[in-house]
């Protein structure tokens, strides 16, 4: 696997003075939005089962029933493989993540084996397992396995900060995102930390919270 990693901030630094020297619009958005963040996680099964527990709810309660499923010790394939649906109810999770819990435990990923894959493989490996959808595939392989150059196409913030930044007409379908966003390589994980960082500042600077 060739494809550039992002290990630090350094990283990011490059990749944002690339983006504002090929596009002064990222230039100005950036500062706006001051220093960008690092947004790295660790690899691993319990991000991904984290990332599921948070599909479709508030921050604060995916937050809570993570809590709850850390306290249970439910984290590791063997323990959620073993666990009853009382376990699992008992932790918060619905029906359906239940079901997604358990296909996450059963494909019985290898880890190691994903950080050597390209990209491409990587999303469709995991899109392969139900409950993984494309955003979470791609979130993993953009902040687990500092991928440089994954972006977030049906991204709905990235769409929208995408359509204010660029003064288009209207807020950017998926399909167009692969367009414009393509120019950005190889460095489309950064802009997507440049267009979330700006997110925030337009929404704020629209009154919305």
């Amino acid at each position: 696997m060739d494809e550039r990693v992002i290990l630090g901030d350094t990283c990011v630094l490059e990749g944002a003075e690339w983006l504002a020297g090929y596009d002064a619009r990222f230039a100005a958005a950036m500062a706006q939005t001051g220093p960008l963040p690092l947004r790295l996680k660790p690899e691993g099964f319990d991000q991904l089962l984290n990332a599921i527990i948070g599909q479709q709810v508030s921050v604060a309660s995916a937050n809570a029933i993570w809590a709850r499923m850390v306290g249970l010790d439910l984290t590791s394939e063997d323990t959620i493989a073993r666990a009853s649906d009382e376990d699992l109810r008992a932790a918060g999770l619905s029906q359906q993540k239940m079901r997604y819990a358990r296909a996450l435990a059963e494909a019985r990923i290898d880890y190691d084996a994903l950080r050597e894959m390209p990209s491409d493989a990587v999303i469709k490996t995991l899109t392969q397992v139900t409950g993984i959808g494309q955003w979470t595939a791609e979130i993993y392989a953009m902040f687990s396995l500092g991928r440089a150059d994954v972006f977030a196409h049906g991204d709905l913030a990235l769409q929208e900060a995408a359509r204010v930044l660029l003064d288009l007409e209207e807020r950017p379908k998926e399909k167009q995102m692969k367009i414009i966003a393509a120019d950005w390589s190889p460095w489309r994980s950064v802009a997507a930390r440049v267009l979330w960082a700006y997110y925030r500042v337009v929404k704020s600077r629209e009154g919305i919270r």
